[in-house]
This record gives structure tokens, sequence and C-alpha cells, in this order.
């Protein structure tokens, strides 16, 4: 009998017939001895034929056992009424849910005239259900008391009563001795009552020795256990401890409640997933008509049944257009019959075919896709049907040849870049090596083209740039590759070289070409190129280290004047090599400020040589390199992209210096300093002035800034407000080497411009050049008409000083009124007599 087919029995199945009973004035102890003998779990009270009352092992542990007359009362005094009682054709479930309401573990069957004719018991409904599949399946430790009640064997048998029922127990664990367990149960406490008295230990009376099972073993286990040892409760040990109580309660408790709940999930389950394959169905149907890839149904014979919308879109054809043809009707004629052969063998084989295909659309235009074919077969494994999924990649394919060509050509000049100039260069060096033959690869780098772009703008360096691949492209064996890394950078690649001496003539004609003018915006431009140049095997076995040495011996030429070429040799890696640790050190430098300095040149008035300001000039002092200067040291912060970081290092120790000197009473002048292009053009250089001010507690006024030329060409426009917003700190704006730059002088009425500083270059060829004399007079002229103070740089004679009397200049800078010297003896020698007041 199955679990399911139990619940739906009745009753009177299960029940006891045999039903002991007694009056309602048969003595406690009488009943109590009775229901002992016959080991029943209640006894049934009758009068004239009427059940009035039930006595169970249960009832007997209200008893006060402290005193033996309560067992001379009638059973009428102590009996627990009404009695529950049930029709005979109730069904199991529903018995099963009253013992669980009413929290009994007795029910009295009665016929249709309400007479009693059995008893059922929580016990029988574990004996006799069937439950053996559903108890197999389930664990021990899922229905154990997992706290059982433990008594000490000295506890009196009236105690333990009131323990069992206060703890709401059938049954409870006694320690006999330290090392022997023993229980008492319910119908032991029955037996007890009726033949000793209250005060009897219960460890003399506790059954002993205990049957144990363990957590993990099954219910259907400790059932069979129960009724081969006729015992209502086993101990559940875990090694040598007890962990719980089992019994025919708790075998039962949850049993029937948790098979409906487990029932009542799967209908439900069940009526979820009709609704869930319901909408499914109408989910499909929906995706596939909105389903952005083609599809298409065929047959067995491959005959079209179905199509979607985006089959029309794709192709052309209308459903009506191709239901009963075969896509044969696509084909584009670009595969071959063994191309269609392999692919129904493999379909026919695996049951599926996945690739790309050329098809042709119904206005003839070709196009590719991506199709996968599944065979779909029935229950005895044929094939019934082919479902073929499929998606237009033509664009895609388009696409990721042009993400291919980004990936490995320069997008503005489409030459090859580093990435496919590398891949070619691996192949030519193993090509040499099996050939025996040389190759060599040329570094070229335009000179000066940042200028170009300062001057010119971008647009213009970008047609340069066409103009100068090509030209070089022209004067190259078609076997040779050209590559742009960069920028200016350009690298060629010759392979198949008969003679290194090779390698130096097309240097030398790429040089030439390059020198050539340039029409750059319908005007004419020249620019020169720095190359260097490594050969293999000669200079290097790899593509990396043939790079690495071209690089180096272009930066020498750049080094030594530029517009030339340099083959590779060992001396010029050494030098790249300390350059590189050069730069390495600066940028710890940078980062830390250690080594890093400021000296202050004077800026002193030309008639009296009173000071009257200062120049911040950078100094970096190095523990290997010793005093590096700045003429090196500024090129390589350049190169590195440290020009920022070191600019704001250096304003920040100026602005310290300021502080100190007013902290100690004397009084700071204004001290400029040289602000890079893209320390200038920082986004937020306003605030990080603001900041700075307000970091060192500086008043307005103290710190000065020196701009280039070439910082403000090209974006005049753009410098206005910022050099408005600087003026406004309290910052004075000096144009810094004046008339050496490529603009005009218009631009000078518009900028808040305080000075002028005329280049050192000027002031050495005085009375030597008349057109030095010329412009001299011209720029102080000019710079008295826009009321702008003018700084004569380099002055380094009496006969200089003497010569600028003549025109209108305003302060004098150069080693005749001081060099530039550390914070500590400027100080000493300028500002010591010049202190604060209070």
């Amino acid at each position: 009998m199955t679990h399911a087919k139990s619940a739906d029995i009745a009753i009177e199945r299960l029940m006891h017939t045999g039903l002991l009973t007694c009056t309602p004035d048969t003595p406690l102890r009488e009943a109590t001895e009775r229901m002992a003998s016959r080991r029943c779990s209640s006894i049934l009270v009758m009068d004239n034929h009427q059940a009035v009352g039930i006595w169970t092992e249960r009832d007997s542990l209200r008893l006060d056992l402290t005193r033996p007359d309560n067992l001379d009362l009638p059973i009428r005094r102590v009996m627990s009424q009404p009695v529950n009682s049930l029709p005979r054709h109730t069904p199991v479930s529903e018995a099963e849910q009253w013992f669980r309401q009413h929290q009994c573990r007795h029910l009295l069957v009665v016929d249709d005239d309400g007479l009693p004719i059995g008893m059922v018991s929580q016990t029988d409904m574990a004996l006799k259900q069937g439950l053996e599949p559903y108890l197999s399946l389930r664990r021990i430790k899922e229905a154990m008391n997992a706290s059982p009640l433990v008594l000490p064997g000295t506890l009196s048998l009236a105690r333990a009563a009131t323990e069992l029922l206060s703890h709401n127990q059938d049954a409870a664990v006694v320690s006999c001795s330290p090392v022997q367990l023993g229980i008492i149960t319910e119908r032991d406490m029955v037996r007890c009552i009726a033949r000793h008295p209250g005060n009897t230990p219960i460890g003399e009376l506790a059954s002993r020795p205990l049957l144990s099972v363990s957590p993990d073993d099954s219910l259907l286990h400790a059932r069979d256990l129960l009724i081969d040892n006729r015992v209502r409760h086993l101990v559940v040990r875990q090694g040598n401890k007890v962990v719980g109580l089992v019994g025919f309660r708790e075998i039962i408790n949850g049993v029937e409640h948790r098979y409906l709940e487990q029932l009542q999930q799967a209908l439900a389950q069940r009526d979820q997933a009709l609704h869930s394959s319901r909408l499914n169905l109408q989910l499909a149907e929906r995706v596939i008509e909105a389903s952005l890839e083609s599809i298409v149904v065929t047959d067995a014979d491959n005959r079209i049944v179905f199509v979607n919308p985006s089959f029309t879109h794709t192709t052309g054809y209308s459903a009506e257009e191709v239901i009963g043809r075969t896509p044969a009707m696509l084909s584009s004629g670009r595969h071959d019959a063994a191309f269609y052969q392999s692919m129904w063998k493999t379909l026919h084989e695996q049951g599926y075919w996945r690739g790309e295909i050329w098809n042709r659309r119904k206005s003839g235009q070709l196009y590719l896709e991506l199709l996968t074919i599944t065979a779909i077969q029935d229950d005895n494994g044929n094939i019934t049907h082919f479902a073929a999924l499929f998606t237009d990649i033509t664009h895609i394919r388009e696409n990721e040849d042009k993400v291919r060509r980004l990936a490995y050509y320069d997008p503005l000049t489409g030459l090859p870049n580093r990435r496919l100039l590398e891949d070619r260069l691996e192949l030519a060096i193993r090509h040499a090596n099996r050939s025996k033959q040389h190759l060599a690869v040329i570094f070229l780098d335009l000179d000066h083209f940042k200028q170009v772009n300062d001057t010119l703008g971008h647009a213009a360096g970008d047609e340069l740039l066409l103009d100068v691949s090509r030209r070089i492209r022209a004067r190259l064996r078609e076997d040779d590759t050209l590559a742009r890394l960069g920028g200016d950078e350009f690298i060629v690649l010759l392979p198949e070289l008969n003679e290194t001496d090779e390698a130096s003539r097309v240097a030398r004609r790429l040089i030439d070409a390059i020198a050539e003018p340039f029409n750059i915006h319908e005007q004419p431009f020249r620019i020169g190129c720095s190359l260097g140049i490594s050969l293999y095997p000669d200079d290097a076995n790899s593509a990396e280290e043939l790079l690495h040495h071209a690089d180096a011996a272009m930066y020498q030429v750049k080094q030594e004047g530029r517009n030339d070429y340099r083959l590779f040799s060992r001396n010029m890696n050494r030098q790249q090599h300390q350059l590189l640790a050069m730069e390495t050190a600066l940028r710890y430098a940078v980062e830390t400020g250690e080594g890093l300095s400021v000296h202050y040149q004077p800026q002193v008035s030309r008639a009296g040589r009173s000071l009257a300001g200062a120049e911040a000039l950078a100094r970096w002092h190095h523990p290997e390199f010793g005093q590096v200067s700045p003429a090196e040291f500024i090129p390589l912060a350049e190169r590195a992209g440290l020009m920022v970081p070191l600019g704001m290092t250096l304003l920040h120790q100026v602005a310290a210096q300021q502080r100190r000197w007013m902290d100690m009473g004397m009084m700071p002048v204004p001290v400029s300093v040289n602000l890079s292009a893209q320390q200038f053009w920082q986004h937020n250089l306003l605030v990080q002035f603001r900041l700075l001010l307000a970091e060192h507690r500086l008043p307005a006024g103290l710190i000065g800034i020196e701009l280039t030329e070439s910082v403000l060409l090209d974006k005049q426009q753009q410098a206005i407000p910022l050099l408005y917003g600087l003026r406004e700190l309290g910052c004075a704006i000096a144009i810094d080497d004046f008339g050496t730059g490529y603009s005009s002088l218009s631009y000078l009425q518009d900028l808040p411009v305080n000075s002028l500083k005329i280049d050192r270059s000027f002031i050495q060829r005085l009375g030597e050049s008349r057109s030095s004399n010329a412009i001299l007079a011209a720029v102080t002229g000019l710079a008295r008409e826009l009321e702008f103070k003018v700084v004569a740089e380099g002055v380094e004679t009496e006969e200089q000083m003497q010569a600028l009397d003549r025109y209108p200049v305003d302060l004098i800078q150069g080693y005749l009124t001081g060099r530039p010297v550390p914070a500590d003896d400027f100080a000493e020698q300028w500002l010591n007599t010049v202190r604060c007041e209070g």
C-alpha cells in the first residue's frame, strides 16, 4: 500500500477493536494495573454503553504521587472528558489533522449509531499506514526530538512525572550511573504508579539497556526496531553522545503534514509548469516572430514549411514565395558541389552544421550569412524536419576588416603601425637568417615638428605628415616597409640588403627628399629630419633590439645638430642607457622633491641697480650624475612628460621660500617662475594658483609667471581669460625670450602682459650688429607705447650696460648684476637690508 492510497482509507482499518474499559467508579489503582498488564496506552470509561471519559498514560503524569491514597480515587475523578471520537469511515488524512489540531494521541472510533467500536492512536498510524517507502527516504535526524529530557537516577518517581508533564515529553533519559543510561516513559509511569510509592528513585525503575540508533539511519529502520523490540522509544547517539530521542510520536508527527505539503507543492509545480508551458509556447511564437535571426524550417525532403519575418527582411522573399520550395533558391553560385556534400554529410552524422555561406537576395545582391542547421528527430530517431537559423554578417565582416586595418595600420597615413611592423620585421629577420643576408631598420624623426603644430595648427601638421609619408614611400623599393609609430616618428625596414652601404644611401635620399620645400596652406615650408640606422645581424638579432638601437642612433643625431643620419654603435647604446637612467632618477626626484632646488637671479633697476625682483631657476643635483644642467634635464622632462609635476614642485618651493622669508622678518620681492606650455594649458591652472597662495599664506604680487611666445601662439583667444585670471590673483606676467618666436606683434595689444624680456642673443650683439640695435630700439619703443616694462636678459659686461642707456630699459638681469644663487645666499646678498617693520 502506498502512502498516497493510505491517506484515503478509512480510520476503521487502523483501529484496535479490543477496547480496554472500566466503569466510572473503578479505583484508579485497578485501572492502572489493568493498563500495565495489558500494555495499553489508554482505558475507556463506560457508563451505560456510553463513553464518558478516557484515562491515558499522559493523564497518569498529572497525579500527585506523593499521596498514595490518590490511587484509591474512583477514575471518574481524574479521567479526561469528553472523549474525542470520529466516525469509522473518516479518512486517515482527516484523523491525522485531528491529532495535530487537538494535540491528542488517542481517538475513539464510533459506528453509525455513535457507539464505540475501537480505538486508534498515533502509534497505530505509524504501524499500519504503509509508510515504508516514505520513511525509508527520511533520516532520523529530520524527525527526532533533538532536545531530549535527561533526568538524574536519584530523582523521585513523583518528581519525574512532573518533569515529563512540564516539558511535554513522553519519555526521558535517566542517568542510572556515571557509565549507564536508562529510559523511563509514560507507559513505565503507569506500571510504576500502580506498584511503587511516589518517592521511589527512577534510577531503579528505568528500562535498561538503551536501544540506540544513528542520526543518519532511516526512519523506517527506527520504526522496525521499535516494533521488533516492543518498545516505544529509541535513543539517538552521535558517537558516545546522546543527541536525541525518537519514538512513534516523532515518526508520525509531521509525516502526513510534510507529505501533504510536498503533494501540494508537486501539484502547484505541475500547475505552474502547465502555465509556464503555455506562456513559453506563446513567448516562443512571439520570439520567433520578433527574432532578428532569420529562421527557416523544412520537412525531411528539404521543402520549406515555415519562415519568420526576419527571413523576408533579409532575403526579400515573402513566405508565400518560398513555402514548398527548397533553400537552393537562395544559392549564390560561390560554393561548389563538394561544399554542399560536406555540409549534408556533417548534418546527417552529427545532427547539426554551422558555418558561413554566401547566398543571394531576391534583388540579386550577394550577402554573407552565419548559418546553423539542426536536424529534428522523432522518438524513433527519424529525421522529420530541419531548422535553419542564419544572420546576415556582411556588415560585421566589413567592420571586422576595418577594425583589423585600424589594428595594423595608422589611421592618418594608412601606413603599417608598430604592431604590423614588428610582425614584418620578425619575418624579415627569419628570412635574412636563412639567406645569410643583411637588413636595416631606419628610425626617422622630423626635426622641430612640434613647432609646426604650435604655429600652423594640427591640421597643417597632419597634412605635413601625409606629404612626408608619400615622399618617403616614393624613395623606397617595392619590398621595403614604411611604418608610422606615432607623432612624427617613422620606421623604414629595408630587407634583403646585399651590402650595408645601401642603408646609408637610402638614408641620404630620404634626407634630401624631406629637405625639399613643402606646400602647406599654399605657403612653402621646409623641415628637416634625423635618422638612425641599425643593421641585422651586425647590431642586434631581435626586432626589439633593432628598433631600440635605431632609436638610439636617431637620438644621437638630435644631440649632434639634427638633419643627418647615424649608424648605430655600442657607445650610443651606453648613452641611451645613461639617458634612461637619468630619466628614471628625474622621475623619482619630481615625485619626492629630493635633489631639486631653486636658485634665484636678481632683477635690478637700470638706474640705481636696486633689487626689483628675481627669476626662479630650477636646479637638480643627483648623487650619481652630480649637478645636472637645466639644458639637459629640462628637455629630458619634456620628453618624459614630467614638465607639469616638475613645474608644480618648483612653484611650491618658491612659495614656501617666500613664506619663510616673510616669517624671518624679511621683505621678499616678486619672484617670476617659468611655466611650460603643458603647465599653462592645464584646465585647473587658476585653481592650483589659488590653492598655492592660500596654502602658503602669500599676499598678492609675490609670485609672477614667465611665458615664451610659442606658448601663446595659435591659442591667443583662449589665453586671454586665463591670463586675466592670473592677473586678478596678483601674478605679474612676462613674455620671455621676446623676439625669437614666429608670431606677429598684434597679439600684444590684447593680452594683459606686464613686461617683455628681451632675449640675451640681442643683448650680446649690441654694438656689433646694426640689426640687433634696430630690433632693440623697436622692441623697447613698442613696449613703452604699450606701457610694458622691459627686462634685458643676459647683461654680462659694463659695455653692454652702457649700450643699453640709449634705450628705455627698466630692469637688468644677468651675470653683471648677479648670478643665480641658492635661497640663503640670495637672502644674505639682497634681502638682509630690507626688513619688515615690527
